[in-house]
């Protein structure tokens, strides 16, 4: 067995890991990557940026829809699903090689192979035991094993953005980001989309009342959404699959072309071997100080989805990894402020949250106004024909402090960027109310979204 020695050595290759690497490269130190998956990590493969690539067809359906809706476009129009994956291929195909070539450029020793820990500092990959005076397990999320029977023949988001031709029907089993981003390109590119969600709310992270409208928009859509429906087992019939499901009114079972598991990730951790490096571990997540270092191995630190954070974003796995950087060179002991990131659902409309929830708030003992409104009489709506349009601000009483904004509608996902950095800034409403935006546009709709 061949060994190498490095100062570092980064399990993964998204951006979390890369973050880390070459930053630490930059500072001298010898670094080593491993990956046993193509380079380039979830966000630009596998999750965000091919999402995105897909979700630019469907916008010009929705559109297309929206306005023959009031006879101002005439004809029809469609998507071809096959030239909308090779438009996918074109940015994601060339990531691998890029990255890989951005590595040696900087002399990062790369290595493509699963890793698994084999003592405190050292890692094997492949035939290669190679050990290290830090070890940063960046190796992003992986789908969670659902408790059903026939677990096995569901297909994985991964598989959804490769599909060379669209099924006819799908089931999505699960109601969250995936399941429902998924379930907007889906339909809008002809298929007729299940979704099976096991709770009465899904998307539990974001508003209730913004979310209902959500699933009352998805509906209107043609997507058959199911609420309070527990999937039991997914069995392959001869020409596809039945998905049985546990619902208010009993069994029920779907004929469908395709499964697919939508119901959430978990840190990819279980392939590492963790005990052998002796890092605690407790329910698939790893027990880390809030300098994002192992409890029980200061040789190892972890950033990105790997960590577990409170946020599953890429420019928080960025963040972190810029925290484990300075602790890694200086010692500075940085943690991360997560005040003030946004999140979005890219629906159609989108969905988009910054800050706390009206029950976190009230959780908290805060004292705060409220408000809430459904508004697809303004302008921003109006002018593209869109039913769904609303908002939920929260702003401190006495400090005027943004608590939380909370926004379904036209360019919501790019609107709820003023209000996260209003909260990162300190910004009050008042200060907000004194900006001056260009008009018309959807950011100058939010002066009438501050109680």
């Amino acid at each position: 067995m061949a060994n190498g020695n490095y100062d570092l050595i980064v399990i993964g290759t998204g951006t979390a890991a890369s973050v880390t690497a070459f930053n630490c490269r930059k500072a001298g130190w010898s670094v080593a990557v491993i990956d046993h998956l193509p380079f380039g990590g979830t966000c630009a493969l596998r999750g965000c940026d091919p999402k995105k690539m897909l979700i630019a067809a469907t916008e010009v359906i929705d559109g297309f829809e929206r306005m023959s809706g009031i006879d101002t476009v005439q004809g029809e129009a469609r998507i071809d699903w096959a030239a909308l994956q090779r438009h996918k291929r074109s940015f994601t195909d060339p990531v691998p090689d890029k990255r890989e070539q951005a590595y040696a450029k900087q002399g990062i020793d790369a290595y493509h192979g699963r890793a698994r820990f084999n003592g405190r500092n050292t890692v094997v990959v492949r035939d290669t035991a190679l050990t290290a005076k830090h070890i940063v397990i960046a190796a992003g999320a992986e789908p969670t094993r659902l408790p059903i029977e026939g677990f096995e023949p569901l297909a994985l988001s991964d598989d959804f953005l490769e599909l060379e031709s669209l099924p006819r029907r799908i089931v999505l089993v699960g109601g969250g980001y995936i399941g429902f981003e998924f379930a907007h390109i889906a339909a809008r590119a002809g298929a007729e989309v299940t979704v099976l969600n096991r709770g009465e709310q899904p998307l539990a992270g974001f508003d209730p009342d913004l979310v209902a409208l959500l699933v009352e928009r998805t509906r209107a859509l043609g997507v058959d959404v199911r609420l309070g429906h527990e999937v039991k087992a997914v069995r392959k019939t001869g020409d596809g699959f039945e998905v049985q499901a546990e619902g208010p009114e009993g069994r029920v079972d779907i004929a469908t072309d395709l499964a697919i598991h939508s119901g959430g990730r978990k840190p990819a951790l279980e392939a590492l071997d963790l005990d052998t490096a002796n890092i605690a571990h407790e329910n698939g997540k790893l027990e880390l100080d809030k300098t994002f270092r192992s409890t029980s191995n200061k040789a190892i630190y972890a950033a990105g989805d790997a960590a577990g954070g409170p946020l599953p974003l890429t420019p928080v796995a960025a963040l972190e990894a810029q925290a484990v950087v300075d602790n890694l060179l200086e010692n500075k002991q940085a943690t991360v402020d997560y005040t003030g990131i946004p999140s979005a659902v890219f629906t159609l409309p989108p969905l988009a949250r910054v800050g706390l929830l009206e029950v976190e708030a009230k959780e908290q003992g805060l004292r705060f106004k409220v408000k809430h409104d459904s508004v697809p009489g303004w302008f921003t709506a109006r002018r593209v024909n869109e039913s769904c349009y609303a908002y939920k601000v929260l702003v401190e009483e006495g400090s005027g402090r943004i608590l939380g904004a909370h926004l379904i509608g036209p360019e919501a996902a790019e609107v709820i960027n003023l209000f996260g950095f209003a909260m990162r800034s300190g910004l009050t409403a008042d200060a907000i109310r004194h900006a001056t935006f260009a008009y018309p546009t959807a950011a100058s709709d939010i002066e009438s979204m501050l109680p």
